[in-house]
């Protein structure tokens, strides 16, 4: 993580303009100056696990897929103008779709093989992505807006005494989401033609017929016609279809040598499993709308399906116990997170889900143990929160305001229930940190304390100090009370009663007020 951060800050130590030559292309291309190779390496390097991780975790049921995909991806990077530490995965996640991120990390997802027809076609996928990498489209395309959030929260844990603890653990639970930025971003027309072009250049050069390229955009023309929502929201969001790229393709296929490897008995054989389970893949996603239509019954009829399909598949398993906790059925639902882990324990979700219903259940050892592992393999608010409990519980109250912080940082309920605890931790003590306070003048000319909840939750029983210099140069003091209640943002004032001031100079050298007590409201 330290390491990460330094290179971020290195980075954000250049300007935000100049331009750099495309390393595919040749051409100037504007750019930020810091998008050299090291960045690049060590931005890819830092995202890459932890994205997989957050797209649904690496397919491990058919390594030899795994190792087919990388093969065909190491043969057209051999061909690439860079020489990146190139990777490539196939992701367990059944929404077609695959993406590049800086530095040569590259994945496909399991569903999107499942769509092709041949290895050129892979080839036509994966050497598109790697022109992606090795003309820096991604990193290009968002660098700036990108490097200014990073540099925000760099700043911040670099400044900070625990920023292996606390602030680490917040960038952290933020580099998925920077990555899915990255992953997300609808490519504009001239990276999406010079990855079309330079990605058929890579394929003919490979030995690939490079017209698996036009077949490939040909389905995804007639895929979006459908508009089939698993399309739309995977491949299709950041690398629209169209005629124009079908004609493009055509047009530089007819300028390369003609005929090369088209490998469709060769791409059959090797995703032939993946082929004979899809049906059992369908009916997760079939159960997983079923239980966010709060179906238990049908749900559990899927997945139940799903298992008996292919019993080694340790996310049908986890949906099961998603289906029990659901249902409230923990002891169940461990039993069924155990069973996902004992065929997957490389998935954060299992130990995050087996950790959550332990809590339930008030096995809090245990539960700590799997949220902790969960962590290691990727920071979440759910994991923080229920670890700050468990820090809260203990009395190790340190610790448990770090976890809380690191599980705030997203705009989720999650977030929103652990600045709760941090503020009914924080605010007895310091409650002037969440309750802003100011002496003014209303319009009547009369001196008035006013306060402010910067709180995200409601707040009372608030009492300020006001200190004041009289007329006489006599100090005074006395205690006023705030009645009612605050919510998140809202204000209120009291009157003091102090009535020898005239104007807002006077104001500002003689009175002061300080928030003593603050609670927060029941619910």
């Amino acid at each position: 993580m330290r390491r990460l951060l330094v290179v971020l800050l290195f980075a954000l130590s250049f300007n935000f303009t100049g331009c750099s030559v495309n390393p595919v292309t040749g051409e100037k291309n504007f750019v930020l100056p810091n998008l050299d190779e090291e960045w690049e390496r060590n931005v890819g390097t830092q995202m890459y696990a932890p994205m997989r991780q957050s797209q649904g975790g690496d397919y491990i049921l058919d390594p030899a897929l795994t190792q087919y995909v990388a093969g065909v991806g190491e043969r057209l990077a051999a061909q690439s103008s860079r020489d990146l530490p190139y990777e490539f995965h196939v992701l367990n996640n059944s929404v077609p779709n695959a993406w590049a991120l800086p530095g040569g990390k590259i994945v496909v997802n399991r569903g999107l093989l499942t769509e092709l027809g041949s290895e050129a076609e892979l080839a036509a996928v994966l050497g598109h992505e790697i022109v992606h990498a090795d003309a820096a489209h991604g990193a290009r395309q968002q660098s700036k807006g990108l490097l200014t959030q990073i540099g925000m929260m760099a700043a911040i844990i670099y400044g900070s005494s625990k920023a292996e603890t606390a602030a680490g653990q917040q960038i952290a639970m933020m580099v998925p989401q920077l990555g899915a930025q990255l992953i997300a971003t609808k490519y504009g027309r001239d990276a999406e033609r010079e990855s079309d072009l330079y990605g058929m250049k890579y394929m003919s050069a490979a030995g690939y017929d490079p017209q698996g390229a036009v077949e490939l955009q040909q389905t995804f023309v007639k895929l979006s016609q459908g508009r089939r929502s698993d399309w739309l929201s995977g491949l299709f969001a950041s690398h629209p279809p169209s005629a124009e790229r079908v004609a493009n393709n055509r047009a530089t296929a007819k300028t390369l040598p003609q005929g090369g490897e088209t490998g469709r008995e060769t791409y059959m054989q090797r995703t032939a499993y993946l082929r004979k389970v899809q049906p059992a893949y369908e009916a997760q996603t079939e159960a997983h709308k079923a239980l966010t239509e709060d179906n238990l019954e049908e749900a559990r009829a899927l997945i139940n399906k799903a298992i008996r399909l292919e019993p080694r598949e340790a996310i049908f398993h986890a949906m099961s116990g998603d289906i029990f906790a659901a249902d409230k059925k923990f002891r169940r639902a461990e039993s069924a997170y155990s069973d996902a882990l004992q065929r997957d324990s490389s998935f954060f979700y299992h130990h995050l889900r087996r950790g959550q219903v332990r809590y339930e259940r008030g096995n809090f050892k245990a539960a700590r143990a799997d949220l902790e592992k969960s962590l290691e393999l990727l920071p979440t608010a759910q994991a923080n929160l229920l670890l700050g409990n468990l820090d809260k519980r203990a009395g190790n109250l340190e610790s448990a305001a770090r976890y809380y912080q690191a599980a705030s940082q997203t705009n989720s309920p999650v977030s929103k229930e652990a600045q709760k605890e941090l503020v009914l931790m924080e605010l007895p003590q310091n409650p002037g940190k969440y309750i802003q306070s100011a002496v003014l003048l209303d319009r009547g000319g009369k001196v008035v304390a006013a306060v402010r909840n910067t709180a995200p939750v409601a707040v009372n029983s608030i009492r300020v100090k006001v200190e004041y210099i009289d007329s006489n140069r006599q100090f005074r003091e006395f205690s006023l009370r705030i009645p009612g209640t605050l919510e998140a943002g809202q204000q209120a004032s009291v009157p003091t009663k102090i009535d020898d001031i005239v104007n807002t100079n006077d104001l500002g050298r003689r009175v002061r007020v300080t928030v003593t007590a603050a609670r927060v409201a029941e619910q």
